[in-house]
């Protein structure tokens, strides 16, 4: 299993943290997802390693910002 840790800015509410789980749950081959709303961090697991531009992409539909982590990426 590959696990990515991520930071999503812009959330304020349990709504909010609804929607990201819901846009990144139909990225095909993610199992799991965790969404903290207090620290704005998300943690996608899944069974091979994802495209960050497909997380990104899915926190951005649900309209929020996805920060990479520090030596991450591109």
């Amino acid at each position: 299993m590959s696990t990515s840790a991520y930071t999503v800015t812009g959330m304020t509410c349990d709504h909010c943290v609804n929607a990201v789980t819901e846009e990144v749950t139909q990225i095909p081959g993610v199992q799991v997802v965790d969404v903290d709303l207090a620290t704005g961090g998300l943690t996608v697991s899944s069974a091979e390693p994802l495209d960050e531009a497909a997380i990104r992409a899915a926190v951005e539909e649900a309209g929020y910002v996805l920060v990479v982590p520090s030596g991450g990426g591109q």
